[in-house]
């Protein structure tokens, strides 16, 4: 295990390395001038050229390209244009309300999918598995803003029991946990379905109902535990995407999350918290990645690590 958990260490330093190459190249490529935007609709020359060498944007590419890396490499992710506050800190302001949606909505999404998706396996081809694929379809297909505003009109607006927009607490994070879990939930159940149909079949199942273990336990231990790895591979992807956070449900819901943190650096050309966002995003995700592969073998004691 440790000699597997050093490589992957290893293997995610290069990942990310090659993650701050193209942050710094794409980021560079946004059409705008950020000096431009700072300074208004008709700077001098003389401002111009004074605000760029303060900003360090008069210097080659290169070498903007090794003092970004500098800067990671102690920690710094750099200091917002706008604001003047650390990257660090806006991310540090921000994080909590976009993992606390993640993590809702990721719980809300494997507790029904898996459960819904065990069912359809097992009624395969009846009218519930029938139900079931129709509902996972909608989920997926259904684009988030109408799911959002839905859930505003009937649980908001028609019956007040949660709140419009805005962060207050958990009752606050309801409706858009919700809204990013029918989605999840969906996949989550096609990808359950899918992989329990191909378990049921093979004979240890039958071996074991054979030896008189009641069914729903063969299900459950057997199957679920022999099915599970590709839907957890899945759950993991679906909240390393979601800490990235959900721009459009964020936006619907007036959420200061990272989502939003994201579309504000981006329409101010606030390049410094861009590159730093994008790369604590990314970090996010190599990590979640490497949780959810160690989770193998805790899952599936068959899978070793060397």
């Amino acid at each position: 295990m440790q000699r597997y958990l050093f490589r992957r260490l290893l293997s995610l330093l290069g990942t990310l390395l090659g993650v701050t190459i193209l942050i710094f190249l794409l980021v560079h490529l946004i059409p705008g001038d950020p000096v431009q935007y700072l300074l208004g609709d008709y700077p001098t020359d003389e401002a111009i050229a004074a605000l760029n060498a303060q900003l360090g944007l008069d210097k080659p590419l290169i070498m903007q390209y090794f003092s970004f890396l500098g800067r990671l490499l102690q920690g710094d992710l750099g200091t917002s244009y706008i604001t003047g506050y650390t990257v660090w800190q806006e991310i540090v302001d921000r994080f909590p309300i976009t993992f606390q949606l993640a993590l809702y909505s990721v719980v809300l999404a494997t507790i029904i999918g898996v459960i819904v998706g065990v069912i359809s396996a097992v009624k395969q081809n009846t009218w519930v598995d029938r139900v079931v694929v129709f509902f996972s379809l909608i989920g997926i297909s259904a684009p988030g803003f109408w799911i959002a505003l839905f859930l505003i009109w009937i649980f908001a607006y028609r019956l007040p029991i949660f709140p419009i927009s805005g962060y207050d607490g958990f009752f606050s994070l309801v409706l858009p946990a919700v809204t990013l879990a029918l989605g999840e939930a969906g996949m989550i159940a096609r990808m359950t379905r899918s992989s329990m149909l191909d378990v049921i079949k093979q004979d240890y199942m039958r071996t074991a109902q054979a030896k008189g273990a009641p069914r729903q336990w063969v299900i459950l231990r057997h199957g679920l535990q022999n099915a599970i790895i590709p839907v957890i591979t899945l759950i993991g992807l679906e909240f390393g995407a979601l800490l990235a956070g959900a721009v459009v449900t964020e936006t619907i819901f007036s959420l200061q999350g990272l989502g939003s943190l994201a579309i504000e650096a981006i329409g101010k050309r606030d390049l410094p918290t861009i590159q730093g966002l994008v790369f604590f995003i990314a970090f996010l995700f190599a990590i979640t990645n490497l949780i959810v592969d160690l989770l193998y073998s805790w899952f599936d004691p068959r899978i070793k690590y060397e």
